[in-house]
């Protein structure tokens, strides 16, 4: 099973991190205010960052490893991936 880490933009520009198996369902879940506490009342969520992991222990670590990063080090990773994409 594929695994996602994610970062969600909130309405406030706030960056949330987190992991879900299906993406679509998780934002379903947040955007109706079933997701986590953070995102509650922080909507419209954008997403503006996505990896997959083979293993949900994978997946976990990295979502650890993103959060620890300063918000101009998220900012950062988001941006390249973004360049990525682009220049694909």
């Amino acid at each position: 099973m594929k695994w996602i880490v994610y970062i969600l933009e909130c309405s406030d520009k706030s960056l949330y991190t987190g992991i879900t198996n299906d993406l679509e369902r998780r934002l379903e879940e947040h955007r109706t205010g079933r997701g986590a506490k953070y995102t509650k009342y922080r909507n419209p969520l954008k997403v503006r960052y996505t990896e997959s992991r083979r293993t949900k222990g994978a997946a976990l670590t990295r979502e650890a490893t993103i959060k620890s990063l300063a918000r101009a080090q998220k900012l950062a990773l988001i941006a390249a991936q973004a360049a990525t994409e682009f220049h694909g």
